[in-house]
């Protein structure tokens, strides 16, 4: 009888084509399958809560798998990062019980993403924040978040609306924009489920607020027109982090 484990993962997405396995791309669960494969001897297929795109990376991916012999947690944890590329590493490995599934049981997820604005990010951040010298409204960003909290058709803030399963009504349970001294802008946003590039959508809808390009009456009007439109840019990935999955 098989064991079933849960495991948190932290990721670099600099180098990836994202999150699932494909064809002759270097992707973040293959590098983990590759690794498991060698410990365990056979295929281990790993199941995720939720798809990261390529360059998007992660504090708190959150994934299951199954071993047909028991091991020891802290041990096989170890053994696993030994393994695995320094850009990838197991953050926390735990038994669960068999009916367990990351994604079908998660609750929440929260997103954050995180926008350098000043006149020069630091070296060791370059790859981790999107630069935007001009200046920024902060405030102006909370007011047009603030519209979007809630259950809402998000049509207009997902890149590919029409290929949407189950519909383009969502529930968003927090955004905040909050800004350090130094610059460093983070866009906190956390809710059931997200459509595809839709965080990246809200960062650049609220980017372009904090611009004065836009502002909160137009997040109401993109809300209920339903569609989308260039007006939405989608922010760049390197900003992007998935931050935690709630079970």
């Amino acid at each position: 009888m098989s064991t079933r484990y849960k495991i948190t993962i932290a990721y670099d997405g600099t180098d990836y084509a994202g999150w699932q396995v494909q064809p002759r791309k270097n992707t973040v669960q293959a590098e983990i399958e590759r690794v498991l494969e060698t410990l365990a001897g056979k295929k281990v297929r790993i199941h995720h809560s939720g798809r990261t795109d390529a360059g998007v990376h992660a504090k708190g991916q959150v994934a299951h798998f199954d071993l047909d012999e028991a091991v020891d947690p802290q041990r096989f944890q170890t053994s696993l990062n030994a393994l695995l590329k320094p850009d990838v590493r197991v953050m926390k490995l735990q038994k669960v019980k068999d009916d367990f599934h990351a994604r079908f049981n998660a609750t929440g997820k929260e997103y954050r993403y995180f926008i350098w604005n000043g006149p020069a990010v630091p070296p060791e951040l370059r790859l981790y924040r999107l630069h935007e010298r001009r200046p920024l409204d902060i405030d102006a960003m909370k007011r047009a978040a603030d519209v979007l909290v809630g259950k809402h058709d998000f049509a207009a803030f997902t890149a590919n609306p029409n290929r949407e399963i189950g519909g383009t009504v969502k529930t968003i349970t927090k955004i905040t924009v909050t800004r350090s001294r130094e610059g460093d802008v983070k866009i906190c946003v956390a809710g059931k489920g997200f459509l595809y590039k839709m965080v990246r959508s809200i960062a650049g809808f609220l980017l372009r607020v904090g611009l004065g390009e836009l502002d909160v009456k137009d997040a109401r009007r993109l809300l209920k027109a339903a569609e989308r439109t260039n007006e939405i840019p989608t922010a760049k990935p390197l900003g992007l982090f998935l931050w935690k999955v709630d079970y």
